[in-house]
């Protein structure tokens, strides 16, 4: 079973969806009990710090800044027994920890990276959105850029979106195979930054993307794609473990 399979079975699946969705800067929006009480448990060192936590963590603002804390990267990636929180939780955590190292500290972007790379971890959302009820998932990007040429403006929107988000899972998760391939006359590393760029740049504008208060987090990942590819990079080599059968169809 490759990385993505097994992490859904070590991290759990409250945040698993039956169909497409459009990905939203929601992770901190989900989380569980679970959560908090592994937040409590790994940085309270008293009974009265573990009441002064929960406190904490009961107001927003404040709970954002006890998420930030090192030591919950630390207890994810070394706690070698069966973890019980979310995929969503996971993955925030980790997201938040390499955009805030690239000097990327905006939470409403690190959520919603974190919630692209929970959708992304379950292989069958990788494909692009469906127009028509009957036709076959898309696979390949190029069958994405291809839809576009007959998608009404709302179907665009879905499309360009997905085709923004899957290049920069692409170009940061699964660079060095980019790379590799790329040798081989597939795209490469520039291609996807370049075609990621201009999606999120085109729907950054949309009606929809201001309706679903996205319109931010889409201008700034097309003006900063680069810096959040970069950080994936490091997620990818550094925290995750990638075996090559974790790999997507890229092209």
């Amino acid at each position: 079973m490759g990385w993505f399979g097994s992490t859904l079975l070590r991290y759990g699946t409250s945040g698993a969806y039956n169909s497409f969705s459009m990905i939203q800067a929601n992770c901190r929006a989900r989380f569980t009990a679970a959560d908090f009480d592994f937040v409590v448990r790994t940085l309270a060192r008293s009974q009265s710090e573990s009441v002064s936590l929960v406190d904490l963590l009961a107001d927003s603002e404040t709970r954002d800044s006890v998420l930030d804390s090192p030591r919950l990267v630390e207890a994810i990636l070394c706690n070698d027994s069966q973890l019980r929180i979310s995929s969503q939780f996971y993955f925030y955590v980790l997201a938040r920890y390499v955009l805030r190292d690239a000097g990327i500290r905006d939470r409403k972007l690190c959520d919603y990276v974190g919630s692209l790379l929970e959708n992304f971890s379950r292989a069958h959302l990788l494909r692009g959105p469906q127009v028509e009820a009957d036709e076959s998932p898309r696979q390949y990007l190029s069958d994405m850029l291809i839809a576009l040429s007959r998608a009404t403006r709302d179907e665009a929107f879905l499309l360009r979106a997905h085709v923004g988000n899957y290049s920069l899972f692409i170009s940061g998760i699964f660079h060095e195979n980019t790379q590799r391939r790329s040798l081989r006359g597939a795209p490469d590393i520039g291609f996807y930054e370049n075609i990621g760029r201009r999606n999120y740049h085109l729907v950054a504008s949309h009606a929809t993307a201001r309706r679903c208060e996205l319109n931010d987090v889409y201008a700034e990942l097309a003006d900063r794609f680069r810096d959040v590819r970069l950080a994936l990079n490091q997620l990818a080599d550094r925290l995750l473990n990638l075996d090559e059968g974790d790999r997507p169809p890229l092209v």
